[in-house]
């Protein structure tokens, strides 16, 4: 599928919008890390655009003491899939990612 044809306008409209979402999810990373937002707020807050389309390896990554290898091997173990959003979780899944870091 080809992409659409944007006009300038459009494509500076959508590269701000990017943008502005790429800051909100690293203000996000931020609180996270520092402790002063828990994991389970921002699960509760999936219906969030900025959080629903952050990915979960991000997310896990965000947390304090988790790199990327004990992310990976955690997402491993609850079965979710390396490029999975947050928008795109299961109940069982939040549940496990809570019980196992919430």
């Amino acid at each position: 599928m080809p992409l659409p044809k944007l006009s300038a306008d459009e494509k500076r409209k959508a590269l701000q919008k990017a943008q502005l979402m790429r800051s909100k999810r690293a203000e996000l990373r931020m609180k996270l890390k520092s402790g002063s937002l828990s994991l389970q707020d921002v699960l509760n807050s999936k219906d969030d655009e900025v959080v629903a389309k952050m990915r979960v390896a991000y997310l896990i990554q965000s947390l304090p003491q988790v790199g990327k290898v004990t992310s990976k091997k955690i997402m491993e173990e609850i079965g979710i899939n390396e490029n999975r959003r947050v928008q795109g979780l299961g109940k069982r899944q939040i549940n496990a990612l809570l019980e196992r870091l919430g």
